[in-house]
């Protein structure tokens, strides 16, 4: 990283208020070919970059207003140092430019996102890319859309990442306007801990759009977003999960075909995405096993109980291999976002509250198996875990322990009972004693 270069004339507003107001700029060096500038003005000032190309010729940027009566927020007010990290950006473009790695003219955000989005049509399964899909339009586009890469700032990234973790959560449009209104919007510390964490992932995901235009050559640095980090602590596992005999009243609370999807998340731990798309071919009743096919060719074989393998001998009978194991009561498939609305209807009715999301029976097929002692990397190959880290983060706390069954085992029994058994005395009584 190059050094930062010092110019006591305009590094300080105080020191630029004694400069004389004039029509050409003040420039300082800060690179080889390229000199940082500032006009002043009767009142304040503005930055400019000047790159020399070579042969006499000049590429000149506007970069922003100085922070001569505004504080700097590194978007449209800059101090020195932000104008200054802004330039060399801008020069380090031109000269990309200049020796044709990249091709002239503004690259947006909405660019690279644009571009992220064609790559991965061969890479990520078709749930994932309209899951991509949302969150650019939802969250990035809207702030980030329109502004070139190349003016990127950690500042303005780490702004709109803070704005993410504070704005009320997305409410999907449903019901009535009165249900949608009054619906209660949680603010307590599990629900800002989730807007965090939600903030990261979608900060990963813009990362990974940056990256990629980065690597392709397409922009000149990285800088920016690299110096932008997630909120920390805000992943811990806090795992929901099923018991027993809140899943069977949640089955026996959804409608004919749903309950069908229902039970195969408890039996498989499957995602919703995965048994949406499941086939009768991918049953294999001599196994026990069901074959989930994942993206790039690979096959996770899910094993089956014997009431698992029961369930799907029944829904596959009479159908023929190219069948979908599940589908609506209507002929049609289960589609993006379609188990939403019966989870919580069926939750509802169950007496189950806060409303069960299909991601809670996937936690509760893992969960059981935990408790009752399967390894860790039984669970992850079952789950389709890339490894048992995942595993371990939400599950090894309720695998049994030595440590707990230690301390039950060698903990006396205090024998304290909820009876009180203190009887107050009566002013002449206190008196006396």
């Amino acid at each position: 990283m190059a050094r930062a270069a010092r110019n006591s004339s305009l590094e300080t507003r105080t020191a630029r208020a004694r400069l004389r107001t004039r029509r050409t700029p003040y420039f300082a060096k800060i690179a080889k070919g390229l000199r940082l500038g500032y006009y002043r003005g009767s009142v304040s000032g503005s930055w400019v970059a000047r790159h020399y190309r070579g042969a006499g010729v000049y590429a000149t940027e506007a970069l922003g207003v100085a922070d001569d009566t505004l504080e700097a927020d590194g978007v449209k007010v800059l101090d020195y140092w932000q104008a200054q990290d802004l330039a060399r950006r801008w020069g380090e473009h031109q000269r990309l430019v200049a020796e044709g790695i990249i091709k002239p003219g503004s690259y947006t955000v909405a660019n690279a996102v644009d571009d992220y989005m064609a790559e991965i049509e061969a890479e990520k399964s078709p749930a994932a890319r309209q899951g991509a899909k949302y969150v650019f339009d939802a969250f990035v586009r809207p702030d980030l859309g329109a502004i070139q890469v190349e003016k990127l700032t950690a500042d303005r990234l780490t702004r709109w990442r803070n704005k993410l973790a504070t704005q009320p959560r997305r409410i999907r449009m449903k019901r009535t306007a009165t249900e949608i209104a009054t619906k209660p919007t949680p603010d307590d510390e599990d629900a800002r801990r989730a807007r965090k964490a939600s903030a990261n992932r979608i900060l990963t995901m813009l990362k990974a759009a940056l990256n990629r235009a980065f690597h392709a050559g397409r922009i000149s640095s990285d800088g920016a977003w690299r110096k932008v980090k997630p909120f920390k602590r805000v992943d811990e596992a806090v795992v929901r999960y099923l018991s027993a005999a809140e899943a069977r009243r949640l089955v026996n609370a959804c409608s004919e075909d749903f309950r069908k999807l229902v039970q195969a998340a408890l039996l498989t731990g499957c995602r919703y995405a995965e048994l949406a798309r499941l086939k009768c071919r991918d049953f294999n009743a001599d196994s026990g096993t069901v074959a989930v096919r994942l993206s790039k060719g690979r096959v996770r074989h899910v094993v089956l109980t014997d009431e698992g393998k029961a369930a799907f001998q029944a829904w596959t009978s009479d159908r023929t291999t190219a069948d979908l194991v599940f589908i609506r009561a209507d002929g049609a498939a289960w589609g993006t976002s379609h188990q939403k609305r019966p989870l919580e209807e069926a939750s509802e009715r169950a007496g189950i509250t806060p409303a069960v999301t299909f991601h809670i029976l996937r936690h509760t097929h893992g969960s059981h198996l935990a408790m009752n002692g399967v390894p860790m990397g039984v669970i992850a190959a079952q789950l389709g875990h890339a490894d048992t880290r995942m595993t371990e983060k939400h599950y090894a706390h309720l695998a049994p322990s030595y440590v707990a069954q230690t301390i039950r085992a060698n903990f006396p029994e205090l024998n304290i009972s909820d009876r009180n058994n203190v009887v107050r005395l009566h002013a002449r009584q206190a008196k006396n004693a």
